[in-house]
């Protein structure tokens, strides 16, 4: 009793808070652990009315239990706690409050973080691998985690050890939200990644080209529209146009389908081969090339196969040329070599040669000067005339000649040279010419 009333006399001189002590335990304290808060008096006094509280707010009130069970700690457990309760100090009672203790609760392990291997944007057909990681503390290593993985709403695959999920051959259909989820063994911490989007990307088809330019070949003036498609392929889709290799436009589609590019032809250069290129992320195809022929150029309409025959063209000139120089140069040859044997005229007897009669026909005369004559041979012992002569008999002789028509100037240097002698016929039609 006396003991009793020298500690009631001692508390004035104690301050209100070392009166009363808060303990929570244990110590450190983890995700998923137990947390309990005890409120204690000094010496263990007895404690009535006590209350608890949280960053200000009250938990709990109770009429003598000092103890208070947090459940499972979690993240949102963390903070500053006290409690107050009242002691029986004569005449009247005293409300004491405790100093502030302060919870951290350890994280257990992090949120998982889903990842999409090689790329959260694969290729139609190609494997993707999911990935969930998380690492327990150091301190909790001997735990056990689970995982399972999620997509748009369902389930893919429950709790398991393994943190991987292989997705082979991916479509389109793959598309979507994933996330995954891991737990604690027996379901006490679970936590969940966020959302990863993965997109299947499909290649682009083959693009197909059309040119539009009406039921005729376009011609200077007229607008020619080029039309690119591809039959499949995720979007955005773009769309390139090629002139002989070299780019001449281009175009997006973001929602996917064709593209179009209008020119006007300003001059031949337009024509040429067309084609047309399908882009996206993931694939590139250039489409068959199509030919652009201009109205009355027939060096664009000629066909690919054809355009052999145009150098031929001068150096089958050039052969027929030299073909003519060549003949020339033969019947020229052949003159100057003097008349056939069957053209000499026969030898009088005596061994004298018999004159000709010639009647001097012009056949034709060239730019050249030379003229063509037809020369008619006849004995000069028959009395006939040369052209009655002729007529009468079979044997008569028809000499082809090559005679130059002199000029003015050439006349007086001609007959300097002249080798044989002609005598007039009194006729005056006919020249002797001695052979």
């Amino acid at each position: 009793m006396l003991l009793w009333t020298a500690v009631l006399l001692f508390v004035p001189c104690v301050g209100k808070t070392d009166w009363l002590h808060l303990q929570a335990w244990p110590n450190p304290v983890f995700e998923g652990d137990a947390l309990t808060l005890q409120c204690q008096g000094w010496n263990n006094i007895p404690l009535s009315q006590v209350k608890f509280y949280k960053d200000g707010k009250v938990l709990r009130f109770s009429e003598g239990k000092q103890t208070l069970s947090m459940g499972a700690a979690t993240v949102q457990s963390r903070g500053q706690y006290r409690c107050t309760g009242q002691v029986m100090y004569i005449p009247q009672l005293l409300t004491l409050t405790s100093e502030a203790a302060t919870v951290q609760v350890q994280e257990l392990f992090p949120p998982p973080v889903l990842s999409a291997i090689p790329s959260p944007e694969p290729r139609e057909g190609s494997l993707v691998t999911l990935r969930c990681q998380t690492k327990l503390h150091p301190l909790r290593s001997a735990l056990r985690l689970l995982i399972s993985f999620h997509k748009d709403g369902r389930t893919l695959q429950d709790r398991g050890p393994h943190p991987e999920l292989c997705i082979p051959g991916v479509k389109g259909g793959d598309s979507g939200l994933y996330w995954c989820e891991a737990a604690l063994e027996g379901g006490q911490v679970q936590k969940q990644s966020p959302q990863l989007e993965v997109r299947v990307w499909a290649p682009v088809s083959r693009p197909v080209l059309t040119l539009n330019h009406g039921p005729a070949d376009p011609a200077v003036g007229d607008v020619v529209h080029l039309l690119c498609e591809a039959q499949r392929g995720s979007p955005p889709i773009r769309y390139s146009f090629y002139l002989d290799e070299k780019i001449v436009g281009s175009h997006s589609a973001p929602c996917g389908g064709n593209a179009s590019l209008l020119f006007p032809v300003t001059s031949e250069h337009d024509a040429g081969n067309y084609s047309c290129e399908a882009e996206n992320r993931v694939s590139r195809e250039r489409s068959e090339t199509k030919k652009l022929s201009l109205k009355g150029s027939q060096a664009f309409s000629t066909s690919t196969g054809s355009n052999w025959l145009v150098p031929w063209l001068p150096a089958s000139l050039l052969g027929m040329m030299v073909i003519a120089a060549a003949l020339l140069v033969y019947l020229r040859l052949r003159k100057k070599a003097g008349p056939l044997p069957s053209q000499i005229p026969p030898t009088a007897p005596g061994g004298e040669q018999c004159p000709l009669y010639a009647n001097v026909h012009h056949q034709e005369e060239k730019d050249e000067g030379v003229v063509y004559s037809v020369v008619r041979g006849t004995s000069k012992g028959s009395g006939a005339r040369p052209a009655e002569f002729t007529a009468g008999r079979k044997d008569s002789s028809v000499i082809y000649a090559e005679v130059r028509c002199l000029q003015p100037s050439e006349v007086s240097s001609r007959e300097m040279n002249i080798r044989s002698r002609t005598l007039r016929d009194p006729l005056g039609d006919r020249e002797e010419v001695l052979c």
